[in-house]
């Protein structure tokens, strides 16, 4: 009952009730066990006379034969007939085996006398009443993915019985309670850690244990939490209540199907490959992977990520495998993405930018330094076009040797366009070193290319007047202006025309509020938090931005899918109305927000 007590307690709504009345309903609580397929309650069915809450698996909401909904552990159903005293509505369903606590009407009545309560209620049914799209059923909370009660042990108990109690319950890891964390144990630590160690199975599980264990809360998307294994490299997730009850854990079999899986495939192929020749096989399912998460409606935003996650294990790797070849550095360095790839904003048509930069004892001016990143450098140029991915011609790249220095003559430069952003070129080069995010060190941290300096008034105002440079295609003609000859006539480009407006106008107005590396999104969003930027402003560009990306992407991926280099080019007559509709009134905006911005500059508010 105690377990059942805690278990009720942590989730509304009974987050809210005290201790003896918890205790009261705990006890006439019962466990009911559903098999995979099993309906709960049919639809139309008579009122109801329990309320139930999952406590393990997971319970579809079906109606007229459509799944509306999935529920994990800790959500309710069935309180909307209950309370109406009418049919149910909908069809309540095993998703797989389940468990679930039942609770009598009688008992969970009263609390509906109490505003708190009844608000939840009505919420959670007026949520459910609206059916999920094919995109929403996609972005599952992670909690509903969790298929057993977690596995717990101590850290002294030997490996050897923590083993066999994951044989015997069919669990891939086991959590070790710490004080205010968890340590975990996987089968891949028993499998590399005791027996390729040869370690002796009678030590503790601490010997083996990774402590603290990264967690998520149960609200999580299944989505966010896939980016989580593939940027920290792990494989299992505990899952916490928002009491911080352990509810169980996640691994990535859970999160997604076979080919959502692939991005995780991806890099791991990629980091056991043993030479450069090795990694064009490993990076060929790049796009396939990009078109099937698209397919399963992946949000754009998360697929930007997940590219630039799996290019950032290409160029770790190559990087590695060129310092093996080359001896060990001479002075630390980093490797350094820039653009896009640091923003992590990378779609198929995307360059790959580049900067080096080293430090340590007479780093500055070091001839050996500079020959030897320039070595490593070339290489990883090589690997990289090798694999099909190629820097701008114009752009960035760690293998010119302007874009390889120390950190001292990075941040010389930097305090050089702080001091004069007049100079040639130095808006351009401000938005390369802001957009910049480390990738690989043969150290620790070396630290940015850029320093937030104190008094960079003048160089926001020369900021905000290049975010100004790009202008929306809006026109009066069909209300888009398009290309007028050449190859590209007729067509609209997506990526000058419409996002390179939003991500200036967001790394101005993020670098006035403190930010300088950071994505597009992230920049509004602290803009809008510390006042830089009007919130409506602030919320218009971000709405802009997702659509227009979508947008991309949409084009990029049917590119791929026929076999085409993927462009930023559409035509506009191939746009269905409402997507017209949508771009012409994104592009407004995003003019709208500059016009505000050129106006207010040129009466001296922002900034002098």
């Amino acid at each position: 009952m105690q377990d059942i007590a805690g278990f009720l307690g942590s989730h509304p709504p009974f987050d809210a009730v005290d201790a003896g009345e918890l205790a009261r309903i705990a006890a006439v609580t019962e466990s009911e066990l559903s098999p995979r397929g099993q309906a709960i309650f049919p639809q139309g069915a008579e009122p109801v006379e329990y309320v139930w809450m999952v406590r393990s698996g997971s319970v579809e909401v079906i109606h007229d034969g459509r799944v509306l909904d999935l529920l994990g552990p800790g959500e309710l159903f069935g309180h909307a007939s209950m309370i109406s005293g009418l049919p149910t509505g909908f069809e309540a369903r095993a998703a797989e085996d389940t468990v679930c606590y039942r609770i009598p009407a009688d008992v969970i009545r009263p609390l509906l006398a109490r505003p708190d309560v009844l608000r939840f209620l009505s919420r959670s049914i007026v949520a459910r009443a609206v059916p999920a799209t094919t995109a929403d059923q996609v972005q599952v909370r992670v909690a509903t993915l969790i298929r057993t009660p977690p596995l717990l042990c101590q850290a002294d108990e030997p490996i050897r019985d923590a083993a066999r109690r994951m044989t015997n319950e069919g669990a891939s890891a086991v959590l070790v309670p710490l004080p205010g964390s968890f340590g975990i144990v996987t089968d891949r630590d028993l499998r590399g850690r005791v027996i390729a160690a040869g370690l002796s199975p009678d030590e503790p599980v601490s010997a083996i244990m990774t402590a603290p264990a990264y967690t998520v809360t149960a609200d999580r998307l299944s989505d966010d939490v896939l980016l989580d294994m593939l940027e920290r490299n792990v494989h299992h997730i505990p899952v916490l209540s928002p009491a911080g009850q352990v509810l169980g854990v996640v691994d990535d079999g859970d999160l997604v199907a076979a080919e959502g899986r692939k991005p995780l495939l991806l890099r791991r192929a990629i980091a056991l490959a043993d030479s450069p020749a090795e990694l064009p096989a490993a990076v060929a399912g790049l796009d396939p992977a990009i078109i099937a998460l698209h397919d399963a409606r992946v949000t754009a935003e998360h697929l930007t990520a997940v590219r630039s996650v799996v290019l950032d294990a290409l160029i770790r790797r190559l990087v590695e495998l060129a310092v093996r070849d080359a001896g060990p550095p001479p002075v630390p360095f980093t490797w350094f993405a820039l653009g896009s790839l640091a923003r992590r904003e990378v779609v198929p048509s995307s360059d790959v930018d580049s900067a080096l930069a080293w430090d340590g004892p007479g780093a500055d001016g070091s001839d050996a330094a500079a020959r030897y990143v320039g070595r490593v450098s070339r290489a990883v140029d090589e690997g990289l076009r090798a694999c099909g991915i190629f820097p701008d011609a114009h752009g960035a790249s760690a293998a010119d040797p302007i874009f390889a220095r120390s950190l001292a003559s990075w941040h010389r430069a930097a305090q050089s366009l702080s001091d004069d952003p007049t100079q040639d070129k130095a808006l351009i080069l401000v938005s390369v070193l802001t957009d910049s995010r480390p990738v690989w060190s043969s150290g620790g941290p070396i630290g940015g290319l850029w320093e937030a300096r104190p008094g960079q008034a003048g160089l926001l105002r020369m900021l905000a007047r290049y975010a100004l440079s790009f202008r929306p295609p809006t026109g009066f003609l069909r209300d888009f202006v398009v290309e007028h000859s050449g190859e590209r006539r007729g067509q609209l480009d997506l990526k000058h025309g419409g996002l390179i407006p939003i991500v200036d106008l967001a790394r101005w107005a993020g670098m006035a509020a403190g930010l300088a590396s950071a994505s597009t999104l992230e920049r509004l969003q602290a803009a809008e938090a510390a006042g830089t930027m009007e919130s409506a402003e602030a919320q218009t560009l971000a709405e802009a931005f997702g659509f227009i990306s979508s947008l991309r992407l949409d084009h990029q991926v049917e590119q791929l899918r026929r076999g085409e280099a993927p462009d930023d080019f559409v035509a506009p007559k191939t746009l269905n109305p409402l997507a017209r509709s949508y771009l012409r009134e994104a592009f407004r905006a995003v003019a709208s927000v500059q016009a505000s911005l050129s106006a207010e500059l040129s009466l001296g508010v922002r900034w002098g």
